[in-house]
């Protein structure tokens, strides 16, 4: 009788053991914690750019950022990968574009960059593309998350959390979304990235649901411009300590119905040559009728003019806004490629890298 007893409570115990370990493999304490409270960002508490201003302007609060979304970058299209391939060896390598992002990341830092955008389907490679015949995707079909994606994706998380930076990860990309079978998949897709997000622990994160849910590319009707608020709602039921939107296409607002559910709301600044439109965008943004005090984030914004005195940049500065730089190389630039542009060089490079930088660390004094 003893035994018959004993049995079964040693099985329940080798699996209370075995499940701690596989558990404590993947969630950990995490070292950055982001927060907002009003219109402001904190980190551990804290506001970001503590008791910072620039030429009377505050920037406590906010999120300097910059598009980095081919982290993880991969094509898993054979008849495309050597589009990407490396000059140096001839031929393209997902890891070591992972581990060149992460090499970087210290000096991005540095310069007063707090915060990053990457994409589980990444971005156009060129980057503005009419067709995407690469298949640049985290996910199955199904919805799965793929585990190559989410190892490389996990190595950059785990930087930023260990140099206290915040992660703008995003889900969908229009040009790839149509490698989702359905539109159950896609809901899959979300719930599976959740769930991972809370597997491991990560509380650095911001989500955006998808970059530009306007976009007409868009296969999808869920991740569109009229329904992503549907997707928005089911990651704070599912996760509600998880801070999410999603974006527009440049020079766009959202709805109202997107900025109601959302937490923070997402701008992007492409295509705004007179940086007077930057400081009105704010503005009706503020004038919703859904906004509350809420922070709100540029994070792509392909205008540059650093070293002039009024730029996109400056004017999201003095409208209390954090702004986020879009670095993509055109055909006709002979210099190194931009963030978004693969084979990507991570470092700060170029002239026009280094004039944002520059630009980064003379508003926010860097972080040291």
């Amino acid at each position: 009788m003893k035994k018959l007893i004993l049995f079964p409570l040693l099985l329940l115990f080798v699996h209370t053991i075995s499940f701690g370990k596989d558990f404590s493999m993947d969630k950990k304490a995490s070292k950055t914690v982001v927060s907002i409270k009003g219109d402001k960002f904190l980190i551990n508490g804290e506001l970001t750019y503590k008791g910072r201003t620039w030429q009377g302007h505050s920037i406590e609060g906010l999120l300097m950022n910059s598009r980095m979304v081919q982290g993880v970058f991969d094509d898993l299209n054979p008849e495309t990968v050597d589009r990407w391939k490396y000059p140096d060896t001839n031929k393209w390598d997902a890891d070591r574009n992972t581990d060149e992002f992460i090499a970087a990341m210290s000096d991005w830092y540095a310069k007063g960059l707090l915060a990053f955008n990457i994409n589980f389907q990444g971005g156009s490679p060129e980057g503005y593309s009419r067709v995407q015949p690469w298949e640049n995707n985290a996910f199955e079909s199904d919805g799965t998350l793929r585990a190559a994606f989410a190892q490389r994706m996990a190595r950059i998380i785990d930087k930023a959390d260990d140099l206290g930076m915040v992660v703008n990860l995003s889900i969908f990309y229009f040009g790839q979304d149509e490698r989702l079978k359905d539109e159950n998949a896609v809901i899959a897709a979300v719930d599976n990235t959740i769930a991972w997000i809370q597997k491991k622990g990560y509380r650095n994160i911001i989500l955006e649901v998808a970059n530009e849910s306007n976009n007409k590319a868009y296969q999808h009707a869920i991740i569109g411009q009229d329904r992503i608020h549907e997707l928005i709602s089911r990651v704070k039921e599912k996760a509600p300590n998880l801070i999410v939107s999603t974006s527009f296409n440049g020079n766009t607002l959202p709805p109202d119905k997107v900025v109601a559910v959302s937490d923070y709301v997402l701008l992007h600044g492409n295509g705004v040559g007179d940086p007077a439109r930057i400081t009105e965008m704010v503005a009706e943004v503020r004038a919703m009728p859904s906004y509350r005090t809420m922070p709100i984030v540029f994070n792509e914004d392909d205008h540059f003019d650093f070293d002039k005195p009024s730029n996109n940049f400056v004017a999201a500065v003095k409208a209390y806004t954090s702004w986020g730089y879009f670095d993509f190389r055109m055909k006709d630039e002979d210099f190194d490629n931009g963030y978004q542009s693969v084979p990507v060089n991570w470092g700060i490079s170029s002239p026009r890298k280094k004039a944002f930088f520059d630009k980064l660390e003379e508003i926010t004094g860097g972080l040291k």
